[in-house]
């Protein structure tokens, strides 16, 4: 029997949790590979309370229950679960761990996932609990899985090798630098358990998770160059083994766990960042020697070799010619307010699919019209959908997912008819101004990210106005569209990577926004790759930005007077080079359009 209503589920819940002796369980969203994506055999959040965001999670106790979600999601949340089954709790104010040592009553057993939980979560919690007399409890199989009857399987997709022509490296390359590492820090193995990485060091996609071409696996990484990957078998073709060859063994993804055991005695790295805490139970259990390190793939593919920094050239050239398209499609539809926020979705999607090489976006497109544009990681849906009202702001933030890159792009539009006002258009000629700064900007190798946040914010902030969101994050190559350990985002914040060294080679996104409440959104988003300032007399090495992005800027949304000759400069500069990269893929209406927009200010 299919339980329809949330409330039914959650009682169903609440029953099994009495079945098996517990006062509670705590619900995330997450995987086994804490993933920021999730498949949807994993969305197990979405299922219980119909909250669709992708960061927030649940306590459920015997007679109470609460949502715990940050400032992106304060109306989302409020929209998407019922306030009379559960309290709205806003994080980092609380959390689930701290709201359960305050409503759990003494003695009380709470039940949690160490397959979708990191062990840094685990251990704080258990310490907070013990002060109160309450035990966290490792289940043995997820309560909600049991009551769930109609949950979807895990993908069953064969997982395909990805060219070398567009890794510009071997697996066997990668797989030595690993094994060289291990050697150096006296390891024996190390696991790989993000999803990204696994694919990085095997040239390996999938299509498991919407939006990140990756395949649901595992990888031990060993001293001696072998590996062995743990994937379901109905995923692996004989394409598959023949391109990972006989240094990796491919084991049944059922026999991770397992496998974790067999290492006895042997010393195993383990990043706590990346991996779940059933990972250590596992290790410990078995006797290994676990030492917590940095998964040993993530810096060597944020850096993204010659052949990745042309795949992204490339790919983003054919993003921005889709780009064009639909941005010339906007300013002729839209004013008739009968294009809504879902249809202008579907459209970009209908463009960007005119190129045979476009396999997915890289996340849902937020595609925000009027108020929905100053939420930040807003997420339209049928019940969230309005039409684009004529005479306002739209903001579009999206991304494709190519062979050869990733895209990831925000464009802020004046949608007619008449004149955005001159507040909207000092606030959008701030942004491009922090924008521009951050673009020019020349740094000494190794500066990290969070040194260079304050650049897209200056002009704001001599306003008195900020946004409440990091500047920039890492881009993967045909991979997630948001990858570490870079980041550019005010230091000391919530988000880790703002002390990570910017390397030459990385790409990141440059992404200054301001936000009304209720009234509007701006943000100005392209992806840069850091290269060499090639300073004449430098003392030292210094870096700077190559822009990637290629689309023009909404010129109607700019006060020239505001801008300096050098931001003049740049805004000329860049649209003479989107022109050059995008018009020998346009014709017609379309071209026409990227020539009058891409005139010099």
């Amino acid at each position: 029997m299919l339980m329809q209503t949330h409330e039914a589920r959650l009682d169903a819940l609440r029953t099994e949790l009495e079945k098996r002796g517990l006062n509670g369980f705590v619900v995330p969203i997450s995987d086994e590979h804490m993933s920021e994506y999730v498949g949807s055999y994993a969305q197990r959040l979405h299922w219980l309370t119909g909250f669709g965001g992708s960061a927030g999670s649940a306590v459920v106790l015997k007679d109470r229950a609460a949502m715990f979600t940050d400032g992106r999601y304060t109306v989302q949340v409020r929209e998407q679960v019922d306030g009379k089954l559960y309290d709205y709790e806003d994080v980092p104010a609380t959390s689930p761990a701290k709201w359960i040592a305050a409503n759990a009553p003494q003695g009380a057993k709470i039940g949690y996932d160490a397959w979708l939980h990191g062990i840094g979560w685990a251990e704080e919690a258990e310490k907070l609990f013990a002060k109160k007399g309450i035990e966290l409890v490792a289940v043995d199989g997820n309560p909600i899985d049991a009551v769930w009857g109609d949950r979807p399987e895990p993908s069953k997709a064969a997982a395909v090798p990805h060219d070398e022509r567009f890794a510009g490296r071997s697996s066997a390359d990668k797989r030595a630098e690993i094994a060289d590492w291990l050697k150096r820090e006296g390891y024996d193995a190390t696991v790989i358990s993000a999803l990204d990485s696994v694919a990085w060091l095997l040239n390996m996609r999938g299509t498991d998770v919407d939006n990140t071409p990756v395949a649901l696996s595992y990888v031990l990484a060993h001293a001696d160059g072998t590996a062995e990957l743990f994937i379901a078998p109905d995923k692996v073709t004989p394409e598959l083994s023949q391109h990972l060859g006989n240094a990796v063994r491919i084991r049944d993804r059922d026999q991770f766990e397992p496998a974790l055991a067999e290492l006895a005695g042997k010393t195993v790295a383990v990043d706590p960042k990346h991996a779940v805490a059933g990972i250590f139970h596992a290790l410990q259990a078995g006797g290994a020697k676990i030492v917590r390190d940095d998964d040993p793939t993530v810096l060597p593919k944020a850096i993204k070799n010659e052949a990745e920094r042309q795949g992204h050239r490339d790919a983003q050239a054919r993003d921005g010619a889709a780009m064009v398209k639909y941005l010339r499609w906007i300013e002729e539809n839209a004013p008739s307010g009968e294009i809504d926020e879902l249809g202008a979705a579907a459209k970009l999607r209908e463009l960007r699919g005119l190129s045979p090489d476009m396999k997915d976006t890289s996340f849902d497109t937020i595609s925000a019209a009027a108020g929905h544009a100053a939420l930040p990681h807003y997420k339209v849906d049928e019940d969230s959908n309005i039409p684009i009202p004529p005479s306002s702001i739209y903001l579009c933030d999206s991304g494709g997912q190519y062979p050869d890159g990733t895209t990831d792009i925000t464009r802020t539009v004046w949608v007619g008819p008449g004149e955005p006002t001159a507040e909207m258009i000092d606030r959008n000629t701030r942004v491009l101004k922090g924008h521009i700064e951050l673009d020019l900007a020349r740094f000494p190798d190794g500066t990290p990210g969070g040194a260079l946040d304050v650049l897209a914010r200056m002009h704001l902030w001599q306003a008195g106005m900020d946004y409440g969101h990091g500047t920039g994050h890492g881009v993967g190559s045909y991979l997630s569209v948001h990858e570490g350990p870079q980041r550019i985002s005010k230091p000391g914040g919530a988000f880790p990577g703002t002390e990570t060294p910017l390397r030459e080679g990385m790409i990141l996104s440059n992404e200054p926004g301001y936000y009304k409440p209720g009234a509007y959104g701006i943000r100005i988003e392209n992806l840069v790759l850091v290269v060499d300032a090639q300073i004449e007399g430098s003392e030292g090495k210094y870096l700077t930005f190559e822009t990637l992005t290629h689309v023009p800027l909404d010129r109607r949304l700019v006060d020239k007077s505001l801008l300096t000759e050098r931001e003049i400069a740049w805004w000329n500069a860049y649209h003479a080079k989107t022109r050059d990269i995008l018009a020998p893929q346009l014709e017609g209406d379309d071209l026409a359009w990227l020539e009058r927009e891409c005139r010099p200010l």
